[in-house]
C-alpha cells in the first residue's frame, strides 16, 4: 500500500511543477519571513557587540524555529483531526511549498525575456528581486550571470535540499529547514549590521546544506552526461573539483562550478553588496562568453536535475517503507 510519506514528496513536486508559488495562495515561506523581521524589530540590540549581537541573533533563530515548529505541527494536527484526507492534503501543501523549483525558473526566465526584448533596464530589475548584490552597476553580462549563478546555487537551496529533508524527515523537517534557509538569506550577510546578529542562522544554514549541495552537484554532473552538446560532461566534473570551494561559504560553489563547467562560462568574481565591493574569485573558465540563452540552458540543467532528485527521493522511500 502506498504510503503517506509517498503521497506526499510526490504530490508536493508535483504540485510545485504545476503550480509554483501563485500569489494568490499564502505561502508559509512568506510568513517565516514576517516572523524574522517582527522578531529582528524587537530582539536586534540597541548595544552594538559581538556578543551580544551573536546571543541576540541566537535568540531569533531558536524562536523562529519553534514557532515554525508548533504552528505546523498544530495545523496539521487540525487538519488530520477534521479527517484523514485534510491531514494528508495539508501535508502535501507544506511539501509543495517548501520547494521552489517552478518559482526559481520563473524568476530567472523574467530576466531572460528582459534581455531577449534588449530592456537591459527591466532585466536588471528583474534580477534584483533574486539576488542579494547590487544590481545597479551591472551591464547585460554581470546580469546573465548573475541570473545563472543564482539558478545554479538555488538548485541545492530551493529544490534539492527541501526535497531531501522531504523525503526523510518528512513535511515538517522541510518546513523548518526552509525556516533557516530564510533567515540566512534575510540576516545572514556579513555586513555591519548582520555580521554577528545573523551568525548563528549562517552557520546552522552551511550545516543544514552540506550534503544536499554536494549531491547537488553530483547529480547535475551525472545528468550532464546525457544531455546534449550545451553541456560538456568532462569540463563540469573537472571544474566543479577544481572550483568547488571558491566561495566564502562552503556550500555555494558546489552547483555553481558544475553549472560554469558544463556550459563554458566563467561565474563570480567581485560584486557589489551593499554599496561595498567584496572581492571573490572565479569560478570557471572564460571559454566562450556568456549569452542570454545561458539562463536557458541553466533551468533545462535544474530540471533535469530536479527530476533525478525525485525518482532517487521515490525509490528511497519505497525502500524505507518495505524495510
Amino acid at each position: 500500500m502506498i504510503g503517506v510519506h509517498f503521497i506526499t514528496f510526490a504530490v508536493g513536486f508535483i504540485l510545485d511543477l504545476l503550480l509554483g508559488d501563485p500569489r494568490w495562495c499564502p505561502h508559509i515561506v512568506v510568513f517565516i519571513g514576517k516572523l524574522i523581521s517582527f522578531l529582528e524589530k524587537i530582539l536586534y540590540p540597541k548595544k552594538r557587540s559581538k556578543v551580544i549581537e551573536f546571543m541576540s541573533g541566537l535568540i531569533l533563530e531558536v524562536i523562529v524555529l519553534a514557532v515554525t515548529f508548533a504552528v505546523t505541527v498544530a495545523l496539521a494536527g487540525l487538519a488530520y483531526r477534521a479527517g484523514f484526507i485534510f491531514g494528508v492534503i495539508f501535508e502535501c501543501l507544506i511539501a509543495w511549498q517548501t520547494l521552489a523549483l517552478k518559482g526559481l525558473k520563473t524568476e530567472s526566465m523574467k530576466v531572460y525575456d528582459a534581455l531577449v526584448r534588449g530592456d537591459v533596464e527591466g532585466a536588471r530589475h528583474a534580477v534584483s528581486m533574486i539576488v542579494g548584490r547590487d544590481t545597479s552597476v551591472l551591464d547585460d553580462k554581470g546580469i546573465m550571470r548573475a541570473a545563472v549563478e543564482t539558478v545554479a546555487e538555488n538548485a541545492s537551496d530551493g529544490v534539492i535540499a527541501p526535497m531531501l529533508f522531504l523525503c526523510f524527515t518528512g513535511p515538517i523537517g522541510a518546513v523548518l529547514y526552509k525556516a533557516v534557509n530564510t533567515m540566512d538569506s534575510m540576516i545572514g550577510y556579513k555586513n555591519d549590521r548582520y555580521l554577528y546578529f545573523g551568525r548563528a542562522a549562517a552557520k546552522t544554514d552551511d550545516l543544514l546544506n552540506l550534503i544536499p549541495a554536494r549531491l547537488t552537484a553530483v547529480f547535475m554532473i551525472f545528468c550532464c552526461m546525457f544531455a546534449d552538446e550545451a553541456f560538456e560532461f568532462e569540463r563540469a566534473f573537472h571544474t566543479w573539483r577544481r572550483d568547488r570551494y571558491n566561495h566564502a561559504s562552503p556550500n555555494s560553489a558546489q552547483g555553481e562550478s558544475v553549472m560554469a563547467g558544463a556550459l563554458g562560462i566563467r561565474l563570480a568574481g567581485d560584486a557589489v553588496y551593499f554599496g561595498k565591493l567584496v572581492l571573490k574569485p572565479y569560478i570557471g573558465d572564460d571559454i566562450r562568453e556568456i549569452e542570454a540563452e545561458d539562463i536557458k540552458r541553466a533551468n533545462s540543467l535544474l530540471y533535469s536535475t530536479a527530476l533525478v532528485a525525485w525518482l532517487l527521493g521515490l525509490i528511497s522511500i519505497i525502500l524505507m517503507e518495505l524495510f
